[in-house]
């Protein structure tokens, strides 16, 4: 990893300023796995495609590589040019690009 003094910000700082949200935030994302592992009809045998990308979206996160905004962001993102004949008059974002043939 290239080192790129582009923050104005110190290390301490970042972390006394932001650390608490943060942990919030994987705290809530820990709580919604535990949700889907207790679901009423109990866990799926395969993850939605939402599921999946969120999980890999997690191992990117420690994976020690640099731009992991950006590579979470391209993984969570939805790269088709042609919106389905079944979601044209939806107006939603599924937030991931879903499995060829779903």
């Amino acid at each position: 990893m290239n080192y790129d003094a582009s923050c104005p910000l110190t290390y301490a700082d970042i972390v006394d300023a932001y650390f608490l949200e943060h942990r919030a935030k994987v705290l809530d994302i820990a709580a919604f796995l535990d949700r889907l592992e207790r679901a009423a009809d109990g866990p799926a045998e395969k993850d939605d495609f939402r599921v999946a990308a969120l999980r890999e979206a997690l191992l990117l996160l420690s994976d020690g590589d640099g731009e992991r905004a950006k590579r979470v962001l391209d993984l969570l993102s939805d790269a088709t040019e042609t919106m389905p004949q079944s979601a044209a008059n939806a107006k939603f974002a599924l937030g991931a690009a879903p499995e060829v043939g779903q």
